[in-house]
């Protein structure tokens, strides 16, 4: 099983065959992080081809599927390989009010392969889950979802929670969902926005000091 293949693999959203291949890859010999970076690049494909307008959402999720089936064969072995403490921690959560999750699915797919530590708590979180988990792992960025009109206020009740809890000057909050630009985010406490998760991944590297 080459390298190209598996970029291969990820770019046609192969995604029944992609452990296998990622196993094969492993009874083979090749080591794990190549066979991550090889992944990888299959996935800026993704994202090159969803920004171009040849792929679209479904092509994105699909994509995104594809990579966690990859992930959770290599995940295992990159923990037992990777022993540096100093991953970036990232925290994803939809708002409280808001059950939609396919945008902040797609969106930790896509950071899996960029080497953030990632805690995903689902949807309808209220502000209390997020100081919480901020304190327990020491997170540095929150990217919180939020697809309903309604439901956008509830970034403001975060911002104010960390505020309260003297946890707001140690975090980014970056926000996303289709209610939401840069003028609203802004108002309603977050430091960055982004149209969608493949901005969303280029903003969160930015913030880490990545690139």
């Amino acid at each position: 099983m080459d390298f190209e293949k598996l970029k291969e693999l990820v770019i046609e959203l192969e995604v029944d065959d992609i452990a296998d291949a990622v196993k094969e890859a492993l009874d083979e010999g090749k080591d794990a992080f190549d066979i991550l970076n090889s992944l990888t690049k299959g996935m800026d494909e993704v994202g090159r081809r969803y920004e171009e307008k040849e792929y679209y959402l479904t092509e994105l999720v699909l994509a995104g599927e594809t990579m966690k089936e990859a992930f959770n064969i290599l995940k295992p072995i990159l923990a037992a390989a990777d022993k540096s403490d100093d991953k970036v921690k990232i925290i994803l959560a939809t708002v409280k009010g808001d059950n939609h999750d396919i945008g902040k699915n797609i969106l930790g797919s896509l950071l899996l392969s960029t080497g953030f530590e990632l805690y995903d708590l689902g949807m309808d979180v209220d502000e209390n889950t997020v100081v919480e988990k901020v304190k327990e792992t020491g997170a540095t960025i929150i990217a919180l979802s939020s697809l309903l009109t309604m439901t956008v206020e509830h970034i403001k009740v975060v911002h104010e929670a960390l505020q309260a809890a003297g946890l707001r000057d140690k975090v980014k909050l970056i926000v996303g969902g289709a209610p939401l630009n840069m003028e609203l985010a802004i108002r309603l406490g977050a430091d960055d926005f982004a149209d969608d998760a493949v901005e969303g991944v280029r903003h969160i590297k930015k913030i880490a000091g990545l690139e």
